[in-house]
């Protein structure tokens, strides 16, 4: 694969060799990739139909950089499109970032890139909602996203995935080759040590550019966007997304871990059948338990400026999901519409919860002892007030 995207690109080491197309088509995704494709062959264990998937997962990758390399050729003002404001959902994973990205969807004047966009966005889709909902790209994206829940059948429990749903940041980051998506598919310890220090600056400028692509036959959008991926890279983010205004969940960090090993392992599942849950356990208690505590460092000494933030607790959103988004756009200066909380209802009254069968997951699995993650953690429930929750 590594000769292939060298082949394809025209790439030596030292880059571009007819002389260079733009900046997103030079060789900064040839390090990563150095680092992550020998690590799927020699630690990730896949089996049979994991390889199958990860390449067919791959080969997209290289695809759709290389479309849009071509695209900012052939339409090279697109760089200037402006994304104006984003608001940015974030939090730990599990904490409500995804239902209220999708409450927010919900709303006429925000735009919520779907799973089908952020997975093959070029060329930008249509206005016209005839022209757009009958894009033959859909039924490519739902395919891969549904494949691994298909695979490993308890996925949907836990997290659905659609060509047609709204989707997180992590898919456009990835043309970069910088990103969660391959530490949470794959057990491949050598690129998560090499990821846990690498600029993430391409990530984020590949996440802009899909999103100026995106935008391209619109105008005035308002992006509404959703990872919890973000948490760990502010700096980064803020300086590409200079004016980003930030919505950030909070849940009982033990909860969190439990529900999220749970998940990434059910996802590892699906590519491979040697799966260590503690080992994962372990891994997620170190990366959350860094990020975390640096939010709070960030909150306090005013690197973190809290005017472009707003802060929502799992518990608060989970008694009052409506009032919740409220106040949310009240701290953002905007109001929601009568119209649109009615939207927003109906949306959570058809999506009842356990629909696709309940979560079940245990904190003892890790190997974790609750006190002395209940001691780890204090700094950042204190800070944001986070109640505890009865631990299963």
């Amino acid at each position: 694969l590594l000769g292939e995207a060298r082949a394809t690109f025209g790439l030596t080491d030292g880059g571009l060799t007819d002389g260079g197309m733009t900046d997103f088509g030079s060789d900064d995704f040839l390090e990563p990739l150095d680092v992550l494709l020998p690590a799927l062959e020699d630690e990730a264990e896949l089996t049979v139909i994991g390889r199958w998937m990860t390449r067919r997962f791959l080969l997209r990758f290289l695809e759709v950089r290389l479309q849009l390399v071509a695209y900012v050729r052939d339409d090279p003002g697109v760089v200037d499109e402006e994304i104006t404001e984003p608001l940015f959902v974030t939090g730990a994973p599990r904490t409500g970032t995804t239902i209220l990205h999708a409450l927010l969807a919900q709303d006429p004047d925000s735009r919520v890139p779907e799973g089908w966009e952020l997975l093959r966005p070029v060329p930008p889709p249509s206005p016209d909602p005839a022209e757009y909902a009958a894009d033959a790209r859909i039924p490519l994206a739902d395919r891969e996203l549904r494949l691994p829940g298909q695979v490993a059948g308890e996925l949907d429990a836990i997290h659905v995935y659609r060509g047609r749903m709204h989707k997180e940041c992590l898919s456009a980051m990835s043309f970069a080759f910088r990103s969660e998506e391959f530490t949470a598919r794959y057990h491949v310890p050598s690129y998560v040590e090499w990821y846990e220090r690498c600029d993430m600056r391409p990530a984020y400028e590949a996440h802009k550019l899909v999103l100026q692509i995106l935008q391209r036959r619109s105008r005035d959008v308002h992006w509404v966007l959703k990872s919890p991926v973000h948490l760990s890279a502010l700096p980064t983010l803020f300086a590409v997304y200079p004016d980003a205004r930030l919505a950030i969940t909070h849940r009982d960090p033990l909860t969190v871990l439990a529900s999220l090993t749970s998940l990434v392992a059910t996802l590892r599942w699906a590519h491979s059948d040697q799966v260590d849950f503690a080992e994962l356990g372990q891994y997620h208690e170190r990366m959350w338990s860094g990020v975390l505590d640096d939010l709070v460092t960030a909150s306090t000494d005013g690197s973190l400026d809290s005017a472009h933030v707003h802060h929502v607790h799992y518990a608060d959103f989970m008694q009052d999901q409506i009032g919740t988004v409220g106040a949310l756009y009240t701290a953002h200066g905007r109001a929601l519409a009568p119209t649109t909380a009615h939207a927003m209802r109906d949306y959570l009254a058809a999506r009842p919860k356990d629909k696709h069968g309940a979560h079940e997951y245990s904190f003892a699995d890790l190997g974790l002892d609750p006190a002395v993650e209940r001691e780890r953690f204090a700094r950042y429930q204190h800070h944001f007030s986070i109640p505890e929750e009865l631990t299963r």
